[in-house]
């Protein structure tokens, strides 16, 4: 992931969002009302302090539009199905809170929102947009390391201050938590050596965590966690330091160059698009023979274990291979 010049050009129309949303978000809006009045949650003020809100089409408007011409709204595009989602909305999350209010966090999941997935043009997920003074803009597809997350986002926030004189509101990230608006911190494993690759991978230390993920192994072979860990570390090790046009270019004037289909696969992994990775890993492994045979089909078995044995696309992928196989 490239981080953008902040322009916007490449902004999206969210006037058919606006619309079609307007009478479902009145209703929404009335029952979360008399939900917060039965629950005694408090009310005034209390968006203010929110800083990574879930949002669905009747929300959008008031949760991101009005929000955005008063700070800068970031959009995580996400489903729980999404295993680089899993990677890069934690990392969101905590810079929201240690941003302290310079941008708000707007998290939409994709399986609940498909008219939201269709109007900004989402080709997979994870996707990160902007919204700034109601106008989106789009800021990287696919999971990236926490630096160059930082480097966009503070592209951002520059822009929105020169350009619309959006700043934001400071905000003291335990009053968020005290209001029961911060995100849960998550449960440490009892594992210590996995709870320090998993605090390596949240941290972009791929190397780190790399190899204490296979300190795990070496001690409990059957750790599924650990297993996909790993995979997870060892695929965005991979993709960190690729130039995806060149990467693409080379696999389409080399089709029978592994390594090539490879890395392709790897950036269609990470951007979001399963069925692609599988699709080419699977033809490789078609045309090929021997060696060559046998390393796409070892890649595409670390592929299915980032993504999840029982996702529906691993196991329609991997009864493609058995065909090609057998």
């Amino acid at each position: 992931m490239q981080p953008r010049n902040m322009s916007m050009s490449g902004a999206v129309d969210l006037s058919a969002v606006k619309a079609a949303a307007e009478a479902k978000q009145k209703a929404e809006q009335a029952r979360a009302q008399r939900a917060a009045q039965a629950a005694g949650a408090p009310q005034a003020g209390a968006a203010a302090v929110r800083l990574v809100i879930d949002v669905d089409e009747a929300g959008f408007e008031q949760e991101v539009l009005q929000r955005s011409t008063e700070v800068p709204v970031v959009i995580d595009f996400w489903a729980e199905w999404c295993q680089p989602c899993k990677q890069l909305s934690p990392v969101l999350e905590r810079l929201a809170e240690e941003y302290a209010g310079r941008f708000v966090l707007a998290k939409i999941d994709v399986d609940a929102n498909q008219m939201l997935f269709q109007q900004f043009g989402v080709q997979g997920i994870p996707a990160v947009f902007a919204v700034i003074a109601g106008q989106a803009l789009p800021l990287f597809q696919g999971a990236a390391p926490e630096p160059q997350v930082r480097q966009v986002l503070d592209q951002l926030i520059q822009a929105a201050e020169q350009r619309f004189g959006i700043v934001g509101t400071p905000v003291d990230p335990e009053a968020a938590a005290a209001a029961g608006q911060a995100p849960a911190a998550p449960v440490p494993p009892a594992n210590p050596t996995l709870a320090a690759a998993h605090a390596a991978l949240d941290a972009g230390d791929l190397g780190g965590a790399v190899q204490a993920y296979r300190n795990v192994l070496a001690d409990e072979p059957a750790n599924a966690e650990a297993k996909l860990g790993l995979a997870q570390a060892e695929l965005l090790g991979r993709v960190q330091d690729m130039d995806p046009e060149r990467v693409r270019k080379e696999a389409a004037d080399r089709p029978d160059d592994v390594a090539a289909q490879l890395a392709v696969a790897d950036l269609d992994l990470v951007g979001g698009h399963v069925e692609d990775a599988f699709g080419r890993l699977v033809n490789t492994v078609r045309r090929t023979a021997g060696e060559d045979r046998d390393t796409a089909r070892v890649r595409l078995l670390e592929l299915f274990e980032v993504v999840g044995s029982e996702d529906p696309r691993v196991i329609a992928a991997r009864s493609a291979l058995a065909r090609v196989l057998f």
